[in-house]
């Protein structure tokens, strides 16, 4: 369900369960987590086979939560969003970069991931829907910040309360992606052309940027760029 593939400086996860649209299971996440976690690498891509990136979840795991909620237990649901904003957190707090190749359709879950990954880019096939209030639901992977967070107020009400589709373009326009190309893994390859450390520290500053003051940012950016002067110290001299 999930497969990996490394070369030099990318690893490569593919959700591969193309006949459910890469829906995901708690053993999936599991597995997803597992592969974020333990990359050796520079940049991980993360994409879906077949047609589409992302479902979301598993509808037949949300019916099985569904008849826990009707026997007098929700605790299973809770659990299983908390799984869900754990595996988010991983991609986010990953020592690589994390970039989402979006090629066909992202739905609640799927798009949560995508949201929780450092770049998001998409080809003309791709299309974007938080569709869980058509359900009686909403996204709780991490979904309701993280969108908040990447498009502004606005439009994060509009897409959750409407549950609407948007296409490659529109995306992009909102700042969903950062851009629209026919082969994801191009702007894969042109990331991992940095170097590691370098690629590492700006990430882990970039992350903290929305939320720190801005004096405690501007030390960290400091203290990141003194620590890349001195790992580099050989290189920049010659």
């Amino acid at each position: 369900m999930i497969r990996t593939t490394d070369d030099e400086t990318v690893r490569t996860v593919t959700l591969d369960r193309p006949e459910r649209r890469n829906a995901l299971t708690p053993a999936a996440l599991d597995a997803l987590e597992a592969a974020v976690t333990d990359a050796d690498a520079r940049v991980i891509e993360l994409r879906g086979a077949g047609p589409a990136f992302c479902a979301g979840a598993d509808l037949g795991v949300v019916a099985d939560l569904a008849a826990d909620a009707e026997a007098g237990t929700t605790e299973p649901a809770a659990a299983f969003a908390r799984h869900g904003q754990r595996v988010g957190r991983a991609i986010e707090n990953s020592d690589a970069v994390v970039v989402a190749g979006i090629d066909g359709p992202a739905r609640g879950g799927g798009l949560e991931l995508a949201l929780a990954c450092d770049v998001r880019v998409a080809t003309p096939a791709a299309s974007f829907a938080e569709p869980g209030v058509t359900f009686g639901l909403f996204g709780a992977w991490g979904g309701t910040h993280r969108l908040t967070a990447t498009v502004g107020r606005s439009h994060a009400f509009d897409l959750a309360l409407s549950g609407r589709v948007v296409d490659a373009q529109q995306a992009l326009d909102m700042g969903l992606v950062s851009r629209v190309v026919d082969t994801p893994r191009s702007v894969v390859e042109e990331i991992a052309t940095a170097d590691r450390e370098t690629l590492s520290r700006l990430k882990s500053v970039m992350h903290t940027a929305g939320t720190a003051t801005r004096t405690t940012q501007e030390q960290r950016e400091a203290d990141a760029f003194a620590a890349l002067i001195d790992a580099h110290a050989e290189t920049l001299q010659s």
